[in-house]
This record gives C-alpha cells, structure tokens and sequence, in this order.
C-alpha cells in the first residue's frame, strides 16, 4: 500500500519537461538529503558543492532545474544564479534559492538576477514537489512555444519559397504576356499605329493589338477583362488567339472573301461572335470591355464597334477631342447580346485614341480620379508629341497625376495617327 501511496506522489514532471536536476550546496548531508527525495520521485540528479563546480558540470551537461543554495562560501547561490543566466543555453533552466533569508529586499534581489522560486530551508518534500510541479507548467509552456515558434518559422520559410517560386513564375507570365503584343509600333505611308501595355502588376486583363486584313484595311482592337491577376491574363491569352493577325482563320473579325483570302467581318457581327465563344467555351465569370476597330488606310474611315470600354477619342489636328461610339455592353455577360457599329473619318494629322479606364479612374493623392476632363488636358499638353513617345509621355503625365500611388488598375492604349509619318532627320538615320 505504501508503495502505491509513494508513486502517486511523484510528480508528472517525470514524462515532461523536467527530467534532470541540478542540486548545488555545499553541504554534502543537504545534497544528499535532496537527491534521495527527488530520484525516488524519477528524477536524474547532478550534485555540485559550489557554484564553481556547478559552472564546471553545466558545461558537458544541461539542467532542466536547478536547486541552489543561497549562502555558499567563494560564490553566493545569487551569483551563480546571476552568472547560469549569462550562458549560452538551447533552453530554459528553472533556477530555486534555498534560503533561509526572509527579508523581502533580498528575495526580491535574487529575483531581479533570474531566480524563478524560492523554498525555505529545511525543506519540506510536499513544498518541493508543489514548486517542481509549478516548474514543470512554466517549462512545459515555454518548450511549447518554443515548438510553435520553430513550426510558424519553417512555416514562413516554406511560405516564402512558393512565393519565390510564384514570383519567378509570375515575371515569366509578365514576359509571356507582353509578347502577346508582338508589335508596339507600325507605320504606313498613310498611317502610324502605336500600342501600349501597362499591368498594374506582374500580369493584368487588359490587352491591345493589331491585324492585318488587306493592303488598305487594318484592324485595331482593345480589352479589358474584369478583374485582376492570373484569371485575367489567362482570358487575355485565349482573347489573343480568337483576335491574332498570325492566324487568320482564327480571327474572329475576319471571314472568308471567295477569292481564296480574307475580308473584314463587321466589327458589331465579330463582337457578337466573341460573346457567344465567351460564354459557349470559356467555363469562367469573368467579362470584358471591348473596342475593335477596322482602319482604311486610304480615307481614313473607321468602323468601330464599343462593347462596355470607355469611348474612343478623336484628337484633331488643332488639338480638339471628340468621343465617338455607342456605349455597348460588355462581352460575355448576356447570352444574345447585339452590338451597335459606328463610323468616323480621320484626315490629315488626326488621331484616334482607345484607352483603357486605367488612365480615366486612375486616382490621384486625393483619391479624386482624372476622368474625361483630366485626360483632355494631358491629350492637349501632348498634342505635338507623336508615335509611341506620345503614350509614354501620356503615362509619364499620369504617373504625376498618381504621384507616389501605383497604377491601381491596368494602363493600355491604342493610338492610330492619321497622315504621313514624320520626317526622319539625319540624326535619327545616324542612329
């Protein structure tokens, strides 16, 4: 029965995180006394007669407790104390004082050099085990969260090589994304077509190009898919293929003319085609804004048709805007969806603009967004400003308008400029 009675009694510390105690004293009956009690409760004890040859063992072995005397001769159980702090230790070790000192100034000084607990000398075998067991909570939650902090640290690093990871992908996204636009300029003896291609970040909606239909029709064309990131440019690319100028039998705009070639599709008839392809073949929510265009390279005509995307403007050459286009509603939306066509003529030193809503909602410190007014002034500022230089100069204008903000939304344009291209000087050859 007393058996039974005595192994109740030792503490769980056992299976936790006490598992070997230090007992420094220099009273070899007291460590004696003190290593009995704590190996019958299981523990594995280390005896030490002073702090000295305390230091000593610690150096090849560690201590989950550590019992010390307070009054020692050569070094005090404070100063060692105060110098096990000091060490170099994987984990934390739970130091008791015995003492038999009572004044409050003195345990409070023991405390302030890293003592966790006192016992008063002679020590009592149930005070001993009631403060080992309260050692063995505060250990037990330390190495607990030392666990969880070492689980959240290899955590962050596996978080942080798939977002490396991601983030290369995402810039070969980038590159494969702007190749979709394979021509950012071109120029006829009657015309100029410049392209620009802004994300808001590695990879966006919004997608601009060109295609050629005859020797005197080109087409232009413009998009803004919903949304933002992977989807998007995922949509963007599968738009590229049903719009592309390498494969013409895949053009939607384009048809069959008889003669073994291919002719314009009327752009309200191509838009509405992309509509029924959006919502037939592509298993997706997202929408897109367009505007796709037919250019005649010879008199200038334009039919165009405008699918939910900010309306084109007009920029004569005297420097004044008109918006043309009927509004329309965006692709992939409405299964039946009809679209309207209209028609402007460009003439000599005109230029025809289709922007994105990036550059109209683009937002300034204020949160105030440029809108139609803003975009006019810096049309005006840029008037004289021609080819692909006038876009950059328009992104350059609205990045000051932002000021420190980032684009939150993507920037794209198409710009077809009406007339012969300018003069090369001789510098420009020499280049």
């Amino acid at each position: 029965m007393s058996s039974n009675i005595e192994k109740a009694a030792i503490p769980k510390a056992v299976e936790g995180a006490i598992k070997r105690i230090l007992v420094v004293d220099d009273s070899r009956a007291q460590r004696r006394l003190l290593s009995t009690m704590l190996k019958r409760w299981g523990f594995s004890v280390l005896e030490a007669g002073s702090g000295d040859e305390a230091l000593e063992i610690l150096q090849t072995h560690s201590a989950d407790l550590i019992l010390s005397d307070w009054m020692m001769p050569g070094m005090s159980g404070v100063e060692f104390c105060q110098i096990f702090r000091q060490l170099d230790k994987k984990k934390y070790g739970y130091f008791i004082l015995l003492t038999s000192k009572s004044e409050k100034e003195e345990v409070a000084h023991g405390l302030e050099v890293g003592a966790d607990d006192f016992l008063t000398k002679p020590v009592s075998s149930n005070e001993l085990r009631a403060r080992i067991t309260a050692a063995e909570r505060i250990l037990s939650m330390e190495r607990e969260l030392i666990e969880k902090n070492a689980l959240v640290s290899r955590t962050l690093e596996e978080i942080s090589a798939l977002y490396d990871t991601l983030d290369r992908d995402l810039i070969e996204a980038k590159k494969l994304q702007q190749s979709l636009v394979k021509e950012r300029y071109r120029s006829f003896e009657t015309a100029q077509i410049s392209l620009l291609l802004r994300p808001s970040g590695h990879v966006g909606g919004d997608l601009v190009g060109m295609f050629p239909i005859s020797d005197t029709e080109i087409g232009i064309y413009a998009i803004d898919v919903s949304g933002h990131g992977i989807t998007s440019a995922l949509m963007t690319a599968r738009l590229a293929g049903y719009l592309s100028g390498a494969s013409p039998k895949q053009n939607v705009a384009l048809e069959k003319n008889g003669k073994g070639g291919f002719a314009a599709r009327p752009p309200a008839v191509a838009t509405e085609l992309l509509n029924r392809l959006c919502l037939e073949e592509m298993d997706t929510e997202h929408y897109f804004t367009l505007v796709l265009a037919i250019l005649n390279l010879v008199t200038g005509e334009v039919v165009l048709t405008q699918a939910g995307h900010p309306h084109p403007a007009i920029q004569r050459a005297d420097g004044t805007i008109e918006y043309v286009g009927n509004g329309g509603m965006p692709v992939g939306l409405i299964e039946g969806a009809t679209y309207e066509e209209c028609r402007a003529t460009l003439l000599q030193g005109d230029r025809l603009l289709i922007l994105s809503d990036g550059i109209t909602e683009c937002p300034n410190a204020l949160d105030v967004m440029l809108e139609e007014e803003g975009l006019e002034a810096l049309l005006w500022r840029n008037r004289h400003v021609q080819g692909p230089a006038m876009l950059e100069a328009l992104v350059w204008d609205l990045q000051e308008y932002a000021g420190e903000k980032e684009f939150p939304d993507d920037v794209s344009a198409a710009m077809v400029e009406f007339g012969p291209p300018p003069p090369v000087s001789l510098n420009d050859q020499d280049d």
